[in-house]
């Protein structure tokens, strides 16, 4: 069952939440930019990232039945509408850009819905996929919308944007700070440290894709290519190896 949407907009009204709004933010940011010129789809609970996106089109925010949907304050281009997951109301290729937050967790059928937003994606569109990171502190915090439903790996993320017929292009992880109120302060020195020595312990993953690997160039005209740092969405080495005997996919971690 999903978290109804007056505890996500409670959430993320709270310091624990606006922490987790400013951090994802910033990854968004370093991936997508402003998405100028773009028609914006977002699943799940994505409202508080999508008016960041001040240069696109079109924005949509897309909330699950079982969640219900919210006003968005926001005028003018910007539209809600509750939605069935299993069978999004939006034409083929409608979307340059599609943002999952909140969306796979507890989704009943996290690839059929997945499937249904490749179907909304349009052909040289980019998706990211933000979920709550398995192994880290967050999704033991029931009183956080990460604690909900199945958290996932770097690896299961990747194994279900290709079951729906894209390739990885780049990745990211954030929200190393415990979900502990008082080291909240504390979020920006936990994240320098964390990426260099404890990446395990990432309270959320980051996953684009792309239906080609190799589309990584804005459109003509709204910029070059997409610069990779330190804490942005890294690109995936170009290399794989063998599947392990578990069936998870061993893969050389992007420097």
């Amino acid at each position: 069952m999903r978290r109804a949407i007056e505890d996500l907009r409670a959430f993320y009204g709270e310091p624990r939440g606006i922490l987790v709004r400013r951090l994802l933010a910033k990854r968004l940011e370093d991936a997508w930019g402003e998405a100028e010129g773009c028609d914006v789809l977002g699943v799940g609970y994505a409202t508080p990232w999508l008016d960041a996106f001040v240069g696109a089109r079109r924005v949509i925010a897309a909330m699950p039945a079982g969640q219900g949907v919210e006003l968005w304050p926001s005028a003018g281009r910007n539209r809600t509408l509750l939605v069935d997951d299993k069978r999004l109301p939006f034409a083929a290729g409608s979307f340059d850009r599609v943002l999952l937050v909140h969306a796979l967790e507890e989704a009943d059928d996290p690839t059929l819905l997945l499937t249904e937003a490749v179907r909304a994606l349009a052909p040289a569109g980019r998706i990211i996929l933000a979920a709550a990171a398995r192994g880290g502190m967050w999704a033991r915090a029931e009183g956080t919308p990460f604690g909900h439903g199945r958290p996932f790996t770097r690896g299961q993320l990747e194994r279900l944007v290709r079951a729906a017929g894209l390739e990885p292009t780049a990745w990211s992880q954030t929200l190393y700070v415990p979900p502990w109120t008082p080291l909240m302060g504390m979020a920006d020195g936990f994240e320098q440290v964390g990426r260099r020595i404890a990446p395990g312990f990432a309270g959320v993953i980051l996953l684009e894709a792309t239906r080609q690997a190799y589309a990584r160039i804005r459109p003509s005209g709204h910029g070059a290519r997409v610069r990779v740092e330190a804490g942005a969405l890294r690109p995936q080495p170009a290399t794989r190896t063998p599947r392990t005997g578990d069936g998870v996919e061993a893969r050389r971690e992007p420097l």
